[in-house]
C-alpha cells in the first residue's frame, strides 16, 4: 500500500486532518486500533472554540453543527454561592463558544470520510512505525488476519496519550512535562434539560462542581472527588445530592434528576511532550499534550494542531515548501503552552486542594473578586476561553 500521509488514530484529530487533506487532494489513509462503534461510544468534551467551529466548516462538516450546536455568549462562575456571569461575546469582541459533543463531531467526520470514499482501517492490530527519521517512512499493521505494509511520505500521530506514535519516539529525543492533580471529576450524563442555559463553574467548600450540557435536552454534570474514589460507590441520588450542595440555590433548584446514561471518573493532569516533530513523524492532539478539562481546551487544542499541520502539508504538496513542516512544532507548542497555562489557572481557581490552607483559600477569593470587578481581568479570561487566534 502507498499513500502520501499515514494518519494513526481515527479520533476527531485524525479524522479532521484526513478530511482537510482529502478535500485538498492529498492522499491519506487512517489506521485505528479500535472499532468504529467504540470510537463513537467515547463520551468526551463538548465546548468548541470559535476557531474550531470555523475549521469544521472549512472541512465541510458544519451543517449539523449549525443546526444542533448551542451557541453560548457567556458562562457563569460561582463562589461562596455568589453567581457571576462573564459575557464572552462582549469581552472578546464578538466571539462565542458552541456546545456540540465530541461524539457528534466524530460522527460527522466519519460520515464525511465515507462519503468521499477515503480509506480507514479499523481494528488495525500490531501497528508499528518504521524509518520516520529518514526519507521513506512506513507503517506495518495486521488486519483481517493479514500483515500489511503502508508506505508514505509522512506519518501523523493522532492516536492519543496511550497511542503508539509518541511511544515510537526514542526517549532521548523527547522531553516531557507533567502535573498530576490530587483529585478527579466524577461525571454523570442524564437525559434532562440543563440547570442553566450556559455553563456554571462552582467553587464550594465541599469542592468543585460544573453544570454543563450536550444538547438542550441532555445534561452533563461533574463534581470534584478525591483520587481513589470509585464510581460504584456513587448512586445517582448520591451524586445529585452532592451536586446540589455545591451550587448556588437558584442553580441547584433547577437541576432535574434522572437515571444516568453514563457515569465515570476522570483524573486531572497537565502533560506536554516536546518537540512535536521527529523527522517525518508529527504528533497532534492528545498524543502530544493533555490539559485538565477545566478550561475546555483538550479537543480545541487538537484542532489547532491540525490547523497548523494541514497548512504545512498543503504548503509542501502545493508549493514545494517545507517551511510549514519545519515550523510546525514551535508554532503548535506556543499555543499549547498558553492553553496549558489557562487550564492550570482555571483549575487552581476553582478546585479545593487537600494540601492547601486558609491562605490559599483567601487567594482564590481575592482572584475571584478581582475578576468580578476588573474588566481587564475578565477580558483576559474571555479571550482565552473563546480561544486564542491560530
Amino acid at each position: 500500500m502507498r499513500t502520501q500521509v499515514a494518519i494513526i488514530g481515527a479520533g476527531p484529530a485524525g479524522l479532521l486532518l484526513g478530511q482537510l487533506l482529502s478535500r485538498a487532494g492529498i492522499d491519506n489513509v487512517i489506521l485505528e486500533r479500535r472499532s468504529a462503534d467504540y470510537v463513537l461510544s467515547r463520551i468526551r468534551a463538548g465546548v468548541l472554540e470559535q476557531g474550531m467551529v470555523d475549521l469544521l466548516h472549512e472541512a465541510g462538516v458544519g451543517g449539523r453543527l449549525d443546526h444542533e450546536g448551542l451557541v453560548h455568549d457567556g458562562f457563569s462562575l460561582a463562589f461562596n454561592d455568589a453567581l457571576h456571569r462573564l459575557d464572552l461575546k462582549k469581552l472578546s469582541g464578538g466571539k462565542t463558544v458552541t456546545v456540540y459533543g465530541q461524539t457528534e463531531v466524530t460522527r460527522d467526520l466519519i460520515e464525511a470520510r465515507q462519503a468521499l470514499g477515503r480509506p480507514t482501517v479499523y481494528e488495525a492490530e500490531n501497528v508499528a512505525l518504521h524509518h520516520f527519521d529518514g526519507p521513506a517512512p512506513r507503517v506495518t499493521f495486521r488486519t483481517n488476519g493479514q500483515e500489511k505494509e503502508l508506505h508514505c511520505d509522512f506519518i501523523a500521530g493522532c492516536d492519543g496519550y496511550h497511542g503508539i506514535a509518541r511511544a515510537s519516539v526514542p526517549a532521548r529525543s523527547l522531553q516531557t512535562f507533567e502535573r498530576v492533580y490530587p483529585f478527579g471529576w466524577l461525571g454523570l450524563l442524564v437525559d434532562k434539560p440543563p440547570a442553566a442555559h450556559e455553563l456554571v463553574y462552582a467553587n464550594h467548600e465541599r469542592g468543585f462542581a460544573l453544570c454543563s450540557m450536550r444538547s438542550a435536552g441532555r445534561s452533563r454534570y461533574y463534581v470534584q472527588v478525591p483520587l481513589g474514589e470509585k464510581v460504584e460507590d456513587w448512586s445517582d441520588d448520591a451524586f445529585f445530592d452532592e451536586l446540589r450542595r455545591r451550587l448556588p440555590a437558584e442553580v441547584a433548584g433547577a437541576v432535574q434528576t434522572g437515571p444516568s446514561l453514563e457515569k465515570s471518573i476522570a483524573p486531572l493532569r497537565s502533560f506536554v511532550a516536546e518537540p512535536m516533530r521527529f523527522g517525518r513523524l508529527f504528533l497532534a492532539g492528545d498524543a502530544a499534550h493533555i490539559v485538565p478539562p477545566t478550561g475546555a481546551k483538550g479537543l480545541n487544542l487538537a484542532a489547532s494542531d491540525i490547523r497548523y499541520l494541514f497548512d504545512a502539508f498543503r504548503e509542501h504538496y502545493r508549493d514545494g515548501s517545507n517551511a510549514g513542516l519545519d515550523g510546525y512544532s514551535a508554532r503548535a507548542l506556543a499555543r499549547v503552552w498558553k492553553a496549558e497555562r489557562f487550564s492550570w489557572w482555571m483549575t487552581n481557581l476553582l478546585h479545593r486542594f487537600p494540601e492547601r490552607d486558609g491562605f490559599d483559600r483567601r487567594i482564590q477569593e481575592a482572584e475571584f473578586d478581582y475578576l468580578v470587578h476588573s474588566r481587564a481581568a475578565a477580558t483576559a479570561v474571555a479571550e482565552n476561553y473563546v480561544g486564542l487566534p491560530y
